[in-house]
């Protein structure tokens, strides 16, 4: 029962994000060819989920009273008792000292980004989450961060730095939306739930959700207009217009079906988000691999 207690306290659901970044450089740098750049990014994947697991305990431990008090997290493990602070404790330092380790045995580099990813969470679970704007831009840094792992354990020939501010402004717009949500969700009690919501409103998100959104269609669109290594038949421009249904998907579902408190359901359950990812995948193979 703790064993599965403790799977569910690792959040399996939030595992393919560490797929999606940390592979990014592999695919965009066309390396999928490449058998062992394959493999030690696959291991990369792997130390961060295991990395990125001991944060979720650290951070569940860290607000179990706060938990406790909200009308889903209460059903987290560690808030509602399946799961002992102890074995928590005990799996979390388990975990970041393999991931470390296995990082360090890799490439030093990678082994520094998972260190400073370690660092980062620790300082938001018990502080940096207090401080408006700050809380959101210091998750988005870990999902920067998780490509630049991508890259530390690959040679990169084609990689664009432009994918760094993309990921970086996507990582932001989900932030953003996810904290309008629970705004939406919890209403008045939100303050009591997550203090730093007493420092948001919904106008304010909108707003800024607005800056990021533009924000990250231009830079997606500067990237496949002049990033070096891409091949000269600028293919990946058509991959515009599925980035762009996707981000407006996702505002739809934010405004008008109220979802976006957890950003990994929606990709999981909503169909069209679903093709349109699939499209932009397909449309991004044949301009790298294929046209």
């Amino acid at each position: 029962m703790e064993l599965k207690s403790l799977l569910k306290a690792m959040r399996p659901r939030q595992w393919p994000k560490n797929v999606l970044f940390i592979y990014a450089p592999l695919v965009f740098d066309g390396k999928l060819d490449e058998p062992l750049s394959v493999a030690r990014v696959t291991v990369t994947t792997v130390l961060f989920i295991l990395m990125s697991s001991a944060i979720y305990l650290l951070n569940d431990l860290a607000d179990v009273e706060s938990d406790r008090q909200h009308p889903d997290k209460q059903n987290r493990p560690i808030a509602s008792g399946k799961l002992p602070e102890g074995v928590a404790w005990a799996a979390a330092f388990l975990f970041a000292t393999f991931a470390l380790a296995g990082g360090f045995l890799l490439t030093w580099q990678l082994g520094v980004i998972l260190l400073l990813y370690l660092g980062k969470q620790i300082a938001y679970s018990y502080w940096l989450k207090r401080v408006v704007l700050l809380d959101v831009f210091v998750i988005a840094i870990g999902f920067v961060l998780r490509v630049g792992a991508g890259v530390a354990v690959i040679e990169v020939e084609r990689f664009s730095p432009w994918l760094y501010v993309c990921a970086g402004l996507l990582a932001l717009f989900l932030g953003f939306g996810k904290r309008r949500q629970e705004l939406v969700l919890l209403g008045s009690t939100a303050e009591s739930h997550r203090s730093i919501l007493a420092e948001y409103s919904i106008e304010l998100l909108d707003r800024i959700i607005g800056i990021v959104t533009t924000s990250l269609l231009v830079a997606y669109s500067l990237y496949t207009f002049l990033a070096e290594g891409l091949p000269e038949n600028h293919l990946m421009m058509l991959t515009i217009p599925f980035v762009m249904y996707g981000i407006f998907r996702y505002l739809y579902l934010i405004h008008i079906k109220g979802e976006g408190g957890a950003p990994e359901d929606i990709f999981f359950k909503d169909r069209p988000l679903q093709v349109d990812m699939a499209l932009w995948g397909v449309m991004v193979m044949v301009s790298l691999y294929i046209a």
